[in-house]
């Protein structure tokens, strides 16, 4: 071969996607809704994982439906639609905790440990509580490298492009943030 690679087929999905949100960007309601139904869990889990509280997940999933009617319009494709939708989430997310800063508040944990739970399942609940209130403590970039590459189980380099960074930079964050991790717990 002379360095020639064959072209990889189209995926069906981002096809279906690039075409709903065409017609979203004309005014088609329907499409804009479709989207936002087939988005919605990618938002809502984000958005949880990122904050560790419900209530603020829904939320930030909501008002996150609701830029997306007003900024679709400058939705141009360079990325893909999934990663515009992650940094619009992220940014909510980011404005809903400098919100909460302001007015003092603090994140609830992780995930709640139930009475009904065997003692080891509470005690693997409080580690998993502390280990991503240690995350979510961490800087902000480091934060966002640790969330998507382990949370959402994400390349370095769809992080990087979520992240609008170099995969390199994406690496160093999160041997950064497993440091400073080390350090905390």
């Amino acid at each position: 071969m002379l360095g020639l690679t064959a072209a990889s087929p189209p995926d069906p999905a981002q096809a279906l996607t690039r075409a709903l949100v065409a017609r979203a960007q004309n005014g088609d309601a329907e499409a804009f809704g479709e989207l936002v139904e087939d988005h919605y869990d990618l938002i809502h889990r984000t958005a949880w994982k990122w904050c560790g509280n419900r209530a603020d997940a829904e939320d930030i999933a909501q008002e996150v439906c609701i830029k997306l009617g007003a900024a679709l319009a400058g939705f141009d494709g360079r990325s893909a639609f999934s990663s515009w939708v992650y940094r619009i989430t992220l940014n909510a997310v980011r404005d809903m905790q400098r919100a909460g800063k302001r007015r003092g508040r603090h994140a609830e944990a992780y995930r709640d440990i139930r009475p009904e739970d065997q003692p080891a399942e509470q005690e693997e609940a409080a580690t998993s509580r502390q280990l991503w209130a240690a995350v979510r403590a961490l800087p902000e970039k480091q934060r966002d490298a640790v969330l998507l590459v382990y949370a959402e189980e994400l390349s370095h380099a769809a992080a990087a492009e979520i992240m609008g960074i170099r995969e390199a930079t994406v690496s160093w964050h999160v041997h950064e943030a497993r440091k400073t991790l080390r350090g905390l717990l």
